[in-house]
Formats: C-alpha cells, sequence, structure tokens
C-alpha cells in the first residue's frame, strides 16, 4: 500500500526503531527491495535521489512505484531524497511521489529555511511529506581528513531553531556519517544526537548509513533516529555477489545482483530493528 512516512515514524519514534530507506536506481533494484519488504512483512521507504535521475526518470520512478507500492502487502513510502531542485521536487509531488526532501543544507540558514517553507506548502497541500536536512551530511571520501571534509555538524540550537521556523515533517541531521564509501572510520556523535532528540520532537533521520557499522547504526536506531539511508552497501552487495557467482550471461549478472541487494537489506532491516506497522 503507498503511504507517507507520517505514520511509520511515529511508531518508529515510539519504538525506538529505524526504518530502512534503500536508494533506488532502476525498475529492477526497486522491486528487489519490495520483494525483501514482502518476505519480512515490513515497512519500506523507496528512496530515489534527483542525483540519480540519469538513470531513471521521475515519471518512470512514480509509475512503476505507485504500481508496485499499491500492489504490495506492505506499507511503501515512495520518496524524493536529496532534491536540490525546486522544480524537480514539485514535479515529484505531483507525480505521486508520497514524500520528499528539500535538500538546502548547504545553503546558509535562512536561505534553507525559505526554500524549505516553499517545498512545504507546495507538498502539504497534496498531502505530501518534506523532509529537510539542517547541518550538512558530506562525502565520505575524505572522512578521516576533517579539514578535507564538506561535512557540518547540526548543532541544537539550529535544529531547534529550523523546525520552529518551518515546521517541516522530519529532519535530517549530521552527527558523523558521510555519503559513500569511508576511507576511515565514522565517529557517531550520540551525545549530540540525544540533545537533539530531546530538544526536536518531529522525527530525525539520518543520510550516510553504508559503511557506518552495525553497532552504531543499531546504537542510532534505538536512540533517537526513524529512518537511515542506505546505498553504497548495496551496490557493494551486489557487485559481491556477481563476482562470487561468476556468472556467465546478462541474466545470471541481474540475479546474482538482485540476491546481494536482498541480503544487505535484510541485514539492515535486522540491525534497525525495523517494526511491522501495527
Amino acid at each position: 500500500m503507498l503511504v507517507t512516512s507520517q505514520e511509520l515514524f511515529q511508531q518508529a519514534q515510539t519504538n525506538h526503531y529505524a526504518i530502512p530507506a534503500p536508494n533506488f536506481i532502476d525498475v529492477e533494484s526497486m522491486k528487489a527491495y519490495l520483494s525483501v519488504a514482502e518476505e519480512l512483512q515490513m515497512p519500506i521507504i523507496l528512496a530515489l535521489a534527483e542525483a540519480h535521475l540519469d538513470w531513471i526518470s521521475l515519471e518512470e520512478a512514480a509509475l512503476n512505484g505507485k504500481y508496485l507500492a499499491k500492489k504490495a502487502s506492505v506499507p511503501v513510502v515512495l520518496h524524493l531524497d536529496h532534491g536540490m531542485t525546486p522544480k524537480v521536487i514539485k514535479k515529484a509531488v505531483d507525480l505521486g511521489f508520497t514524500s520528499v526532501m528539500i535538500d538546502a543544507s548547504q545553503e546558509d540558514f535562512q536561505e534553507n529555511v525559505a526554500r524549505t517553507k516553499d517545498i512545504l506548502a507546495y507538498a502539504h497541500a497534496k498531502g505530501v511529506v518534506v523532509e529537510a536536512e539542517i547541518g550538512h551530511v558530506g562525502s565520505g571520501e575524505n572522512y578521516e581528513n576533517h579539514e578535507q571534509t564538506d561535512s557540518q555538524y547540526t548543532t541544537v540550537e539550529e535544529a531547534v531553531r529550523f523546525v520552529e521556523e518551518t515546521a517541516v515533517d522530519s529532519l535530517a541531521i549530521a552527527i558523523g556519517t558521510a555519503h559513500g564509501i569511508y576511507q576511515g572510520v565514522p565517529e557517531i556523535q550520540f551525545d549530540r544526537l540525544h540533545e537533539i532528540r530531546q530538544s526536536v520532537k518531529i522525527p530525525l533521520v539520518l543520510h550516510g548509513g553504508s559503511s557506518t557499522g552495525d553497532a552504531p547504526l543499531k546504537r542510532c536506531a534505538q536512540e533517537g533516529i526513524s529512518k537511515i539511508n542506505i546505498f553504497s552497501d548495496l551496490l557493494n552487495a551486489a557487485y559481491s555477489k556477481i563476482n562470487a557467482t561468476l556468472p556467465t550471461d546478462y541474466l545470471q549478472i541481474k540475479q546474482a545482483a538482485r540476491v546481494g541487494m536482498q541480503d544487505c537489506l535484510k541485514h539492515y532491516y535486522d540491525v534497525f530493528e525495523t517494526e511491522a506497522r501495527k
């Protein structure tokens, strides 16, 4: 069933677990993720990043995502991830995405607020929920060198002020993760997470979950994060399964990649301690 994330996040907050948000880049990955959710009878957030629109168009994603979600026996959120362009985000709303992210986290505070409020007004009028980001989750390529990384940790003061000024539905915070594959070991600022969780009542989400490690991610889920994004680990799992099985034709390659991604997603459902919707 196609839903927004609002009710799912409320249950996740109450019961202290996170919902995985795997990024899809084509119909095959979308179907692979959804099959895992169906098998486990768990909710899922199918996320498409604006940066991946070269792989699948918004129209294709909306058409296939809505079709598959409406057939599914589990709650499915169709989410536009890291929307940078207002025109693209509003188009996703018009096409039937049930959740969108406005990522103006690299802008100054007031510009981030202004862009978020613009998207909120447009999306809420059509029953779509909105995620925004304060602080900035950067790239993992230079994670071990804090002088080079473009990550900016979320402060409690900015998080509180941002939520007060925007009334956004959920908030992505930067507490030590990074996008992509780490070259070093991430250090999650759990004290910061606790302070933000105590000060902000709306659901908190975490980007850059890949390569963070099972124990830190489990703790994030238990201690206040309601959604965790996964992408690079899924791609690596697909590649590893292809190398391990040595497929001899295209169909075998596709099957190996599918199994690799499914196994990885199953693992993260366990790590995040996700529960079925009650």
